[in-house]
């Protein structure tokens, strides 16, 4: 099959896809077309069908595996495709994991460094807090190594999760040996809880949509709560100690208009959103850069930064 990273301009394709969303929508002119968005595991791809009442297009909805026939064209600088046909597939004719992202890395390894930067935690209570959620609660764990760290923006794979935790606990740990003024125990619990509100926030693959309870309170707040309840349930657990980590999360993403109920009022919590920060920025550099493929002119204005970006001649 071609895979969407590999699509460019003029292609025409005839493979199957993951039918991730689907809208019934009308034109300008009060046309009705259908609005798509195919996935595989290299990615996603904007597609229109122009025409859904033609005869090539059979009955298929969001969430369907369909075998697509269209063309490659570009607008405002996009690829899309031109749908001619649809016919959705039955279980069988597909293999899942051609469609589902996952990380390049090693999901077991990474798993296997994560934890061990608990035996760095020295603080008993810390300690304890970090091994009931990721060494004894294997549902929180099984849940915790195959999820998205979010729906599109960065680290949107399978184990997307675990390596943006384990990239911020990394950069977190650097900090603290940096800057001595920094308590290490507090940070590196921070660093490793700071987006565990996500296995609720976003629905599994392939899925990997918000949830209502992600729509509703969102992954600061839930991981705050499921942090305040494991707490609870830990005799002796120090008011004051809970009450610093609990800040570090719900200030980690820095700003109020950016989703953070507090903003950082402890060396740890601007620590942790400046690592969290940087984690997330550079996964969405590298996945621009994966997208451009050979192209190492300048790529066009991005949102997120602000800016027109290229290559640097050290990544050509």
């Amino acid at each position: 099959m071609k895979y969407i990273e590999t699509l460019k301009e003029g292609d025409r394709i005839g493979d199957i896809y993951f039918c991730k969303q689907k809208q019934s929508l009308v034109t300008k002119n009060g046309k009705p077309y259908d609005s798509l968005t195919l996935q595989d595991k290299t990615g996603t791809l904007d597609a229109k069908i122009w025409d859904p009442n033609s005869a090539g297009i059979e009955e298929f909805d969001a969430m369907d595996y369909v075998e697509i026939m269209a063309d490659i064209t570009c607008f405002q600088g996009q690829l899309q495709a031109n749908v001619k046909r649809v016919r959705k597939v039955s279980e069988g004719e597909y293999d899942p994991r051609d469609y589902l992202p996952c990380s390049e890395k090693d999901i077991e390894e990474m798993y296997k460094e994560f934890i061990g930067y608990i035996g760095k935690v020295k603080n008993s209570y810390l300690n304890k807090l970090l091994k009931s959620f990721f060494v004894e609660d294997e549902e929180f764990i099984r849940k915790f190594k195959n999820h998205s760290a979010a729906k599109s923006v960065h680290h949107g794979f399978v184990g997307g999760l675990l390596e943006h935790s384990l990239g911020v606990t990394k950069l977190c740990e650097y900090y603290a040996d940096a800057y001595p003024i920094l308590n290490k125990d507090l940070l590196l619990t921070a660093a490793m809880l700071h987006d565990m509100g996500k296995v609720q926030e976003i629905a599994p693959f392939p899925v990997n949509d918000y949830t209502d309870d992600g729509q509703l309170l969102g992954h600061i707040m839930i991981g705050a709560e499921e942090i305040s309840y494991r707490i609870r349930g830990m005799e002796g657990f120090p008011t004051k100690l809970a009450n610093e980590l609990k800040h570090c999360i719900l200030a980690h993403h820095g700003e109020l208009e950016y989703g953070s109920p507090k903003k950082p009022a402890l060396a740890e919590a601007v620590a942790l959103n400046m690592a969290d920060n940087m984690d997330a920025k550079m996964e969405t550099i590298k996945e621009m850069f994966r997208s451009a493929g050979d192209n190492n002119g300048w790529l066009g204005y991005n949102r997120l930064f602000e800016s027109n970006f290229r290559k640097s001649t050290d990544t050509i």
